[in-house]
């Protein structure tokens, strides 16, 4: 009995010995750009702004307050839903917001686009208040339009804002991940990234006659290599926020960082992701109109241009499965993306089967001879059977 077990356990052995390396391997391979980076914000997040694929996160699902790179989504709504031209009047209780703010004067009337600059170069309070009342009447009813565009549109789930500017209150609150996938979302449009992306401004106002100095201290100095915009935050309740936007050769990054306790901490944690994304990955593109070919020789093309993300340096294999997907697959045969397809006919089949089935009036008149045929011989053999058996007993009855 003990040898019967002894050869079963022998037997899973040799087994598991196969199966395991090649098991941890495969995991091994899947994250050896994996790595525990050293950072001081509650919560971070790190995706490639062209695929939206997360590099790195920390916490990034909780739901904190944003403070003012809560303007990154207002400048967005106030660029596409309102008129960027339009005058705007503004009011006592713009005039009359707490924080930072860029000293509008009650009834001044100022250009839309340039509240949104002075919104997000210098985080003006007031800015905010003027552009929400503009667009919807008042700071309540903005809110209300203001998170249905967040949802609807940009596709945020874990977001509500309670005012245009985010000073602090109890139920105003985000992740990391959605301010990514709204900044993501905002950078699409260049009136957007213009402003997102501007160092100083010249700002003649009523009351105020300045040069507006962006408070994104990587933005300011550019001293990052590939810099291409952000937006910095504060309140006491939210601790230090940032939002940064980069981009070389290979690829374009978005790093959120959330709740730091000091100001310096947000901007090392930045550097370490933003190092750590271009350190490791690359963007590349699947093209429209790309034409594929399954193992049945069946044609399918690209429906649209499409983005992912791979390891820098890192060859890729393209496949189309049996549901018709172009499936692109990383150097350890994980799946790094699926694509959409569109099945197309083979042209030179498709004439083949085209001439096979034209229908001449000389193949229609001997397919005709043929059934003809095919029905009229059965007939005949039949009937002339039956008659020579009729004969038959005829003739034994005579």
């Amino acid at each position: 009995m003990k040898k019967f077990y002894l050869k079963y356990v022998l037997i899973a052995f040799v087994i598991c010995s196969f199966i395991l390396p090649k098991t941890m391997e495969v995991d091994a391979a899947a994250n050896m750009e994996s790595k525990n980076l050293q950072l001081y914000s509650e919560a971070v997040v790190l995706i490639d702004a062209d695929s939206g694929k997360v590099l790195y996160e920390k916490n990034s699902k909780e739901k904190l307050p944003p403070a003012s790179i809560t303007k990154i989504a207002t400048a967005i709504y106030a660029i596409e839903k309102g008129n960027i031209n339009d005058l705007v009047t503004v009011s006592e209780n713009a005039r009359n917001v707490d924080g930072t703010r860029v000293y509008l004067e009650a009834g001044e009337q100022v250009p839309l686009k340039k509240l949104i600059q002075g919104l997000v170069i210098n985080s003006g309070n007031d800015a905010g208040v003027a552009i929400a009342e503009h667009l919807s009447g008042s700071v309540e009813q903005f809110t209300e339009d203001f998170n249905q565009f967040l949802q609807q549109e940009v596709g945020v789930e874990n977001t509500h804002f309670s005012n245009p500017h985010g000073l602090h209150e109890p139920d105003h609150l985000t992740t990391a991940e959605d301010m990514a996938k709204i900044t993501q979302y905002a950078i699409q449009n260049q009136t957007f990234r213009d402003i997102f992306q501007t160092s100083e401004l010249k700002w003649d106002g009523e009351s105020w006659d300045t040069t507006l100095i962006n408070h994104h201290e990587m933005v300011r100095d550019k001293e990052y290599e590939g810099i291409t915009g952000g937006k910095n935050g504060f309140v006491q309740e939210a601790g230090f926020t940032l939002v940064t936007t980069a981009e070389r050769e290979n690829i374009s990054l978005i790093a959120v960082t959330l709740n730091s306790m000091y100001s310096q901490q947000s901007y090392d944690d930045t550097i370490s992701l933003l190092d750590y994304g271009f350190e490791h990955f690359e963007t590349d593109l699947v093209l429209k109109n790309e034409k594929f070919t399954d193992g049945f020789d069946h044609s399918f093309l690209v429906t649209q241009d499409t983005s992912f993300t791979k390891r820098k340096g890192e060859t890729i294999e393209k496949e189309v499965s049996p549901s018709g997907e172009l499936i692109v697959k990383g150097e350890d045969h994980r799946i790094i993306t699926e694509v959409e397809l569109d099945q197309v006919e083979n042209k030179e089949k498709n004439e083949q089967m085209k001439s096979e089935i034209v229908t001449n009036e000389e193949v229609v008149d001997q397919n005709k001879e043929e059934l003809h045929l095919s029905i009229i011989v059965p007939t005949a053999v039949t009937i002339g059977l039956f008659i020579s058996l009729l004969f038959y007993f005829q003739i034994r009855k005579i």
